[in-house]
């Protein structure tokens, strides 16, 4: 039996009919009420329902920027991924005159992604790291666990929390203030649960990397196939084997997902490479009017040209079951090969080493974030000039390992699912740890 069937079953349990009785999820005033005062009331043998402003402290170490220095810079990822390590950037190449220096061990959030979930608590061996000041940071109180408040900015109550304190109107004027977010009030257990709760979700959480590893290696694989059988064909340039590049619109949109029956536009994370997510999508304001040639299709070659630099030019074909009502924007393109490409095999083609360095070569733009390609150079990035029944044998031999990545994707997801729930539970008391520890 696996460490997590053992916890699941030896150390987790649903409150039964013998327990306390506790009131269904959203009849519960827990994880994000609103706050009349500064104290914390105590509920619940040792829980806490307090403004983070009690578990949390600014901060805030800025420097002066140096002209002759490099500065290491980091970025927070959304939806609680941890931290974006970026390039370092040169003193006299950046416009801020001060920087934040990000030290292990702290909460950063992103003033301007919070809505997104862009928060998280930094790792304990992080070097030594800047941001610019748009990336608040805290210092824990004694009874706040860091590695409990990293598993807290991984929780959905976190996320719609920030969201409801951003203020602002519209795109990048939105931001979450430090007194705001210090103001969210949130259910937190006493430090011996903080930490059994991090010992249980660290088992998911040990199993979820081994599976993301995996599905690496076989992304590796695959392109390590791909490279082999194309090796001694020539190259062509991509705009010889295109009928046409289409592009899209930059419409006005609210930051949530469209539901089922409204119309939504992709964001650039929608395509990464091989993969279509047609989740990383917006919905589009009422009244909006979008062009019929924007409307993504089944079976569509879609290629990012605007992105990070490490992930600008990323390409993926639309399944045949993709929710309808999905436009793109303007920051992704749709690429129409002719009949003498495959489009599966443009797929593959686009991700080898040769088609990635030439796009990633070719990206331009001022911010260490977000670079662009033109359509210029997205049409002379070289490709194997191999015939339609290579290019269908290599693309069906790359596809093969795939499916086995995708598989492992699969249950990956699923885990992550089994975590939110599982944390959800342990979080709004539905579900109990047992451990003589806790003296329960």
């Amino acid at each position: 039996m696996s460490d997590w069937q053992q916890i699941t079953l030896g150390d987790l349990q649903t409150p039964s009919c013998s327990q306390e009785a506790v009131p269904p999820q959203g009849q519960r005033d827990t994880m994000s009420a609103p706050v009349h005062d500064g104290h914390g009331t105590k509920i619940e043998a040792g829980w806490v329902r307090a403004p983070l402003a009690r578990f949390l402290t600014p901060n805030m170490e800025s420097v002066d920027v140096d002209p002759t220095r490099m500065y290491p810079t980091i970025g927070v990822l959304n939806r609680g991924r941890g931290l974006l390590y970026r390039d370092a950037v040169a003193g006299s190449s950046t416009s801020y005159k001060k920087l934040n220096l990000i030290r292990p061990g702290m909460l950063v959030y992103s003033r301007l992604k919070a809505f997104e979930g862009a928060i998280t608590v930094t790792p304990n061996d992080l070097p030594e790291s800047f941001a610019s000041q748009e990336f608040p940071t805290f210092a824990f109180a004694s009874d706040a666990d860091p590695d409990f408040f990293r598993v807290l900015t991984t929780t959905q109550s976190m996320w719609d929390a920030l969201q409801r304190a951003s203020k602002g109107m519209g795109g990048r004027r939105e931001r979450v203030k430090p007194a705001d977010f210090l103001n969210i009030v949130m259910d937190i257990p006493p430090l011996l649960l903080q930490r059994r709760i991090v010992e249980v979700i660290d088992v998911i959480d040990r199993q979820i990397a081994a599976l993301d590893e995996e599905a690496e290696a076989l992304d590796r694989l695959s392109m390590a196939v791909a490279e082999d059988m194309l090796a001694e064909e020539e190259t062509v340039a991509l705009g010889t084997m295109l009928i046409d590049i289409r592009g899209g619109k930059s419409p006005q949109a609210n930051n949530r997902p469209p539901a089922t029956d409204e119309l939504g536009v992709l964001k650039v994370s929608a395509v990464t490479p091989f993969a279509f997510h047609p989740e990383e999508s917006k919905c589009l304001l009422p009244g909006t009017i979008m062009p019929e040639s924007a409307l993504v299709q089944p079976g569509d070659v879609l290629i990012t040209r605007a992105n990070t630099p490490l992930r600008v030019g990323a390409v993926a074909r639309v399944p045949v079951d993709v929710r309808g009502g999905l436009y793109l924007a303007d920051k992704t393109l749709r690429l129409v090969p002719s009949s003498e490409l495959d489009p599966d095999f443009l797929v593959v083609a686009m991700a080898l080493k040769s088609a990635r360095a030439h796009l990633t070569s070719s990206a331009t733009g001022s911010s260490a974030s977000m670079v662009n390609v033109s359509q210029d150079r997205i049409r002379d990035t070289p490709i194997p000039a191999a015939d339609l029944g290579r290019q269908r044998e290599v693309s069906s031999a790359v596809l093969s390992v795939r499916a086995n990545t995708d598989a492992v994707r699969a249950e990956a997801t699923r885990l992550r699912n089994t975590r939110s729930s599982l944390l959800s539970g342990l979080l709004d008391r539905t579900i109990e740890i047992e451990s003589a520890e806790l003296g329960v």
